[in-house]
């Protein structure tokens, strides 16, 4: 039996381990290297996410932009249309002033000389029957026949009916032209109840309501003394027209309203619009408008000056008619328009404008 070389054998698992060693020390080179590699996949792999995520983020606000874009193109065609509208408007009543105004102007000028006339002529029948008391057969039965007697009687009634109507009509031109400022543009002094009261001749027509049981809307004025006012006169007589259609429509429906559930008696409701203007301590011009009709809720309320919004029925309103009035007293002139309300309270507009 050969005696075992323990020497070389240790020599030979000394290389062994040595080879096992170097063997270890690259598998834990190429895990190194795996786990750098895995380091940096998964850095990159956030950074393609975080990326994506941001660039989500950003299409969301570049849509939201874009759609905030269109609803203010939209608002501001309709706003345009609107002022079109509005224009158009004050050209036509401005238009139809003039042409009315010519042939009044005529016909109330000459009222005068035609009663003058007709008195003479008058005075001088009278004479041909003080020195002709008896006159011919023929004559007797033409006095009988026109109602000479009546004709005395009425005439002085007829030319005072005619010369109040001449009159309204002049009113009425004299309204159209102040309402007609609607295509100025110029900020200047103006009188303020004119511009209300041109604006209710304007609706005078709404004020009756169609319906035949319906009573008519009474407005009350309780005017102040204002000086008069720097402003857009156009602009503000819109703002008015806007407010006191408002008003009319609330009326109208609670009046539609309460005659749908009569019971064949007669509508007591009493439809108001009470107009109020003064000065406030602050040295501001205000005008209230209220009416007593339906009013409405805080919900509906706080939504009121929002553009599009609009409680009427599909045909009867753009819902821009209260955001333009808001845009013209708040920007415009740099004052204050605000509504008060409760359901089955009416509804009140302030609005408020400085002086200066």
């Amino acid at each position: 039996m050969e005696p075992i070389d323990y020497e070389k054998k240790l020599k030979e698992l000394e290389k062994t381990v040595r080879t096992l060693k170097k063997k270890l020390e690259r598998s834990e080179a190429d895990r190194q290297q795996l786990e750098n590699v895995s380091e940096v996949r998964e850095s990159i792999l956030k950074n393609v996410i975080s990326e994506l995520e941001e660039s989500q983020i950003a299409i969301k606000n570049r849509g939201d932009e874009l759609e905030d874009a269109l609803k203010n193109l939209k608002t501001l065609q309709m706003k345009l249309v609107e002022s079109e509208k509005m224009s158009a408007l004050g050209v036509m009543v401005a238009g139809i002033a003039h042409e009315i105004n010519n042939p009044v102007n005529f016909i109330y000028g000459n009222l005068n000389y035609a009663q003058q006339y007709f008195q003479d002529l008058l005075r001088l029948i009278v004479l041909y029957q003080k020195y002709y008391p008896e006159p011919a057969l023929e004559i007797k039965k033409e006095i009988e026949v026109i109602e000479l007697e009546f004709i005395k009687k009425d005439l002085d009634k007829l030319f005072q009916s005619m010369t109040v109507g001449a009159e309204r009509i002049s009113e009425i031109v004299k309204s159209l032209r102040t309402f007609s400022r609607l295509d100025e543009a110029e900020f200047k002094s103006v009188d303020i109840h004119e511009g209300i009261d041109s604006t209710l001749v304007i609706l005078n027509n709404r004020l009756k309501l169609p319906a035949a049981n319906l009573p008519e809307i009474k407005v009350i004025k309780n005017y102040g003394k204002l000086p008069s006012i720097k402003c857009y006169a156009g602009q503000m007589n819109q703002v008015f027209m806007n407010i006191i259609v408002n008003a009319i429509d609330a009326l109208e429906s609670s009046l539609l309203k309460a005659a749908k559930t009569d019971t064949g008696q007669s509508i007591t409701h009493h439809p108001e619009i009470q107009i109020k203007t003064g000065i406030t301590d602050n040295n501001w011009v205000e005008i209230r408008i209220a009416d007593n009709g339906i009013g409405m809720d805080e919900k509906v309320r706080t939504k009121l000056f929002d553009p599009f919004f609009t409680t009427k029925a599909v045909g009867k309103g753009t819902g821009l008619g209260l955001a333009i009035s808001y845009q013209i007293i708040i920007e415009l002139h740099g004052g204050k328009l605000e509504c008060y309300s409760e359901p089955g309270k009416g509804a009140e507009f302030m609005i408020q404008i400085p002086i200066r």
